[in-house]
């Protein structure tokens, strides 16, 4: 009996490695407006960030959320980088300042 082979099947095309490794980007809807999401994949946090929820660092290496208004008015330096845990408790948790 031969072993098992897993063939894959062509999904549709070349995978689009920039985009894989930057995640899949979304909307979502909070108290405060509507923001786009992206997740940071742990092997592809390179720098340390500080998240605005907790005021705790995110050190390189950390999976994460990252965030910015959806509005089209902010510039790339509205991104924020927050905690995945803390990006689902914002509406308990603001941001230092608010």
């Amino acid at each position: 009996m031969s072993p098992r082979r897993n063939n894959r099947r062509d999904e549709g095309g070349p995978v689009d490695r920039d985009r894989a490794r930057q995640g899949v980007q979304t909307v979502q809807a909070w108290s405060d407006g509507e923001w786009l999401v992206r997740g940071v994949a742990a092997g592809n946090a390179v720098k340390v960030y500080r998240c605005p929820g907790c005021q705790q660092t995110i050190p390189p290496g950390v999976a994460h959320i990252v965030a910015w208004p959806a509005d089209g008015r902010g510039d790339l330096t509205d991104r924020r980088h927050w905690h995945s845990g803390c990006w689902k408790a914002r509406d308990r948790r603001h941001p230092s300042g608010r």
